[in-house]
């Protein structure tokens, strides 16, 4: 079977920047032993696989080692590649997903994408974590990632993870966010998955389901930038809207080709 593969850098209005996501169109529901090939054999962060259903999208998303219940950047270049490349007629796109509708809005070459809000709430570090890193946070707190706060954005740029150590706990589907104010943003952070392929994710839209409504709250401020400094850099214009974000940014594609399955 001859499928369409595009690869998206989302988040970023360069190539090479930003995070890269797969996206590949369907007619119908590959086996998902499938799709998990496909998405190791891509070996990118994430793939996403749809299909149109009319009024909506139906969207999964896949790492090389789960089936993710949201993920924003490859959501981002699935409409990317729907409005730039298959001409997809309207200008909001409602995706039929596992955490329920999301709807992306285009407009002016951003894309802003309606996900929900998870306030983050005092929690307690596990041992392992706390010992796999070389700096330790002043705050912790959980909502599906944990969500360390330090001082500064140079203590976040310093932060090295003990992978050996790291891998040892699971927390499937989540993650570790590490964060701080911003020296020329708002906020900055990174993103760590223990047993993940890719140890920090280039850029996580869903780990900002959680930065904004803390960092709004925190800051006493409703709109908000935020950077993602890792190694390849990512910029997000954020707003905390009742029980919803605005998370929104830009895409460019990098590759467009053909894959085959058996």
């Amino acid at each position: 079977m001859k499928l369409e593969l595009y690869q998206i850098d989302a988040f970023t209005d360069t190539i090479f920047g930003g995070n890269p996501a797969c996206v590949v169109p369907l007619k119908e529901w590959l086996p998902d032993e499938i799709l998990f090939k496909i998405t190791q054999e891509n070996a990118v962060a994430e793939t996403a696989f749809f299909i149109d259903k009319g009024d909506k999208i139906h969207l999964r998303w896949f790492t090389p080692e789960i089936e993710m219940d949201l993920c924003g950047h490859a959501t981002l270049a699935t409409a990317h590649c729907l409005k730039t490349i298959l001409n997809y007629p309207n200008d909001t796109i409602v995706f039929e997903t596992l955490s329920g509708d999301v709807t992306v809005s285009i407009k002016n070459d951003l894309y802003y994408l309606d996900f929900p809000s998870r306030m983050p709430t005092i929690s307690c570090l596990p041992e392992v974590i706390h010992k796999s890193l070389n700096i330790q946070p002043t705050e912790v707190y959980k909502s599906r990632d944990y969500v360390l706060v330090y001082d500064s954005e140079e203590q976040i740029k310093s932060i090295k993870i003990d992978r050996q150590l790291f891998d040892t706990i699971n927390l499937d589907p989540g993650g570790v966010i590490v964060t701080a104010k911003g020296e020329h943003c708002d906020f900055v952070s990174r993103f760590f998955t223990p047993q993940a392929s890719i140890l920090e994710d280039p850029v996580t839209g869903s780990a900002h389901c959680s930065l904004i409504p803390f960092w709004a709250l925190r800051l006493g401020k409703n709109k908000l930038s935020a950077m993602q400094i890792s190694e390849r850099v990512g910029t997000l214009q954020c707003q905390q809207k009742g029980d919803r974000v605005i998370i929104s940014g830009k895409a460019r594609t990098y590759a467009i080709g053909h894959l085959w399955t058996v």
